[in-house]
């Protein structure tokens, strides 16, 4: 599949922002490809269409599954697996927060429940324990507001964020 140029400029950024982001760049341009192309797509055709190894497109896949971005789909008369990704960029959205939250955020709260739980606290500095305590309380808090904002409707997510701009502008003049 020959790209057009802003289609390949979009690709080529989300892939530049995904390493940025931690993810690697084959997986967030193939993710980017899938997105913007908005069709399933064999995995011969999107190693084809980036122009990068084939076994790079086959752990890019799995890791785009693991992060439940992508599904498999086929079509008929072709056997081979096709993978295609939501168009929809609040479900996107949603669902790289959903998955951020549970392997980087919810451990962080765990480990500082760990923490605060452990025997050895009371030998930290009356000041560490005080922020340890704070940075879970504020992690806590921060993990229950993202929950209740995860389970709104995107019209809904919309204006609460519209709102939070007309409030932080409201504070500002006062």
């Amino acid at each position: 599949m020959k790209l057009l140029p802003v289609s390949e400029k979009f690709i080529l950024h989300w892939g530049e922002m995904g390493s940025r982001w931690g993810v690697n760049r084959t997986v967030a341009q193939i993710h980017a490809l899938l997105y913007i192309v908005g069709k399933p797509m064999p995995a011969d055709e999107i190693t084809e269409t980036l122009g990068v190894a084939r076994s790079n497109v086959s752990n890019s896949l799995k890791e785009l599954q693991g992060w439940g971005l992508i599904s498999v789909v086929h079509l008929m008369g072709d056997r081979r697996d096709h993978f295609e990704t939501s168009t929809d960029v609040w479900a996107l959205a949603r669902a790289i927060f959903t998955e951020r939250k549970h392997r980087e955020f919810d451990p962080t709260v765990v480990f500082l429940r760990e923490c605060l739980d452990s025997k050895d606290l009371s030998q930290e500095d009356l000041d560490a324990q005080k922020r340890i305590a704070e940075t879970l309380q504020f992690m806590e808090t921060l993990s229950a507001w993202g929950d209740e904002m995860l389970r709104l409707e995107p019209a809904t997510m919309v204006k609460v964020m519209k709102l939070g701009a007309k409030i932080q502008k409201l504070l500002r003049s006062s």
